[in-house]
């Protein structure tokens, strides 16, 4: 049986599936309620019922007390309606509305993805989940104070692990560490989620959403995000490489652009090698965006990427009609050593 529940002092409503928490039917229905363990154990989620009953799984969590449970508190994180609901709690609308934490992380899975790029999947504590907006990124403390930034490339739905795409950067502390001498079970510490790209759910515009290199990354992370919430809003992304082995996830878009009709995807090559065959599109990314759209007064863009990729595609997008407040990007500066 389908349960609605009513945010109370909003318009916000969503509907919960039958054994499905509060929290993970909010997330589905793209809506962000405060949260951190999802186990009950933290007391981050804890809400008012203000018209509804509820139940728990597993008897009452850890975070609750029997006092609270009998003056309508809740924890959605576990909370399975027993009937329609209204509950008064503080939605996140943006990324200030989520506090960044130093939590440690153990390296769970490594996987290989072109010669100088490797996906790193890191596990929290059981205890511990860590919520975020898709596109923002994480920064990974290191010895000495130093820092080094990584965008986060997973939806925030699919927490379990967090996926990040780290390429070898010459001489680059942590990336040489990752790539020489990391080994699964590795322990890091960061701090987030940080930033503000993250994907604008009041608009109705079509996207245009352009990555450059690993800034596929958090590019991925939005989409799918907008996959599991249900926008249907068109969707073009554009990923720019230099060479075909650098496209190192390109089964994915192209996966997404095959199974939705609202999704395109255009690969762009800088200098593709004459072994790659390459019958695409060739040049600088941005360039291509405008040559397909040449007003680009209707859509809203987020890239992500090199600097100059950038600060190129500003000015350009700009003499295209885009208005400055539609342009969301991240760039992926390179930390001096």
């Amino acid at each position: 049986m389908t349960h609605r529940v009513r945010i109370a002092d909003s318009d916000h409503a969503f509907d919960v599936e039958e054994g499905e928490s509060v929290i993970d039917a909010a997330l589905r229905a793209g809506l962000m309620l405060p949260y951190s363990c999802r186990s009950g154990t933290c007391g981050t989620c804890m809400g008012d019922i203000v018209e509804g009953s509820i139940t728990y799984p597993d008897g009452l969590p850890a975070a609750i007390d029997s006092e609270q449970d009998s003056n309508g508190k809740a924890l959605f994180c576990q909370a399975r309606p027993a009937s329609d609901l209204v509950i008064r709690v503080n939605e996140v609308h943006d990324a200030g509305d989520i506090r960044p934490r130093r939590l440690p992380a153990r390296v769970e899975r490594m996987e290989e993805c072109a010669a100088d790029v490797r996906r790193l999947f890191l596990k929290l504590p059981r205890d511990k989940r860590l919520p975020f907006l898709a596109g923002q990124y994480i920064d990974f403390l290191l010895r000495g104070g130093q820092r080094r930034s990584f965008s986060l490339a997973n939806a925030p739905h699919d927490d379990e692990l967090l996926e990040l795409h780290i390429r070898h950067l010459p001489g680059g502390v942590f990336s040489g560490y990752v790539f020489n001498e990391m080994r699964e079970g590795a322990l890091l510490r960061f701090e987030g989620p940080l930033g503000n790209f993250f994907l604008r759910e009041d608009s109705d515009r079509p996207m245009i959403l352009m990555g450059g290199g690993t800034g596929f990354g958090p590019i991925k992370g939005i989409v799918e995000h907008a996959l599991y919430t249900g926008v249907e809003r068109p969707m073009h992304i554009y990923w720019g490489a230099r060479a075909w082995p650098d496209l190192y996830l390109d089964h994915l878009p192209r996966e997404w652009a095959a199974q939705h009709p609202q999704i395109s995807y255009t690969p762009v090559l800088s200098e593709p090698a004459e072994s790659d065959g390459w019958k695409g599109a060739t040049g600088f990314v941005h360039q291509q965006v405008v040559k397909d759209y040449p007003e680009l007064g209707d859509f809203d863009i987020y890239m992500s990427g090199p600097p100059p990729m950038i600060n190129a595609a500003r000015t350009a997008f700009a003499d295209a009609g885009l208005p400055p407040d539609r342009l969301y990007y991240d760039s992926f500066e390179a930390a001096p050593e």
